[in-house]
């Protein structure tokens, strides 16, 4: 068996992602099996780790349609995930977009959260 080894999460990425993420209500940070993730209850709302090709990578959720147009757009700034229709990858790097990726985790936090804790947070465009 040959060991995996995945590049660090730079803290302050971790701090960036936080930033938004923590102004959520009950959404939470934790170590995961690599990478920090954060959770709104039991549910996963964003994880970000290192890939094996040195690459930092957040997955977070989307709706299918939107999934669809990040599979149409390609290229190796996003990807599908292979759990569940609604998962998505995104390559962080120096061109990320922080509004966008603002916008995007209010989004999976959106359809992670009960509708309670959901309706309590203004997205982008409202």
């Amino acid at each position: 068996m040959v060991d995996v080894v995945r590049s660090e999460v730079p803290e302050a990425w971790v701090e960036r992602l936080d930033a938004v993420l923590s102004t959520f209500p009950e959404c939470q940070a934790e170590s995961a099996w690599t990478g920090t993730r954060w959770r709104v209850r039991s549910a996963t709302v964003a994880h970000v780790f290192g890939g094996e090709d040195g690459l930092l990578r957040i997955t977070f959720r989307a709706d299918p349609d939107e999934v669809a147009a990040f599979v149409h757009l390609g290229g190796p700034r996003f990807r599908v995930g292979g759990w569940g229709s609604d998962a998505v990858g995104l390559v962080l790097d120096e061109h990320t977009d922080p509004d966008e990726l603002a916008e995007l985790l209010t989004d999976s936090y959106c359809r992670q959260a009960p509708e309670a804790l959901a309706s309590q947070v203004e997205r982008p465009g409202e």
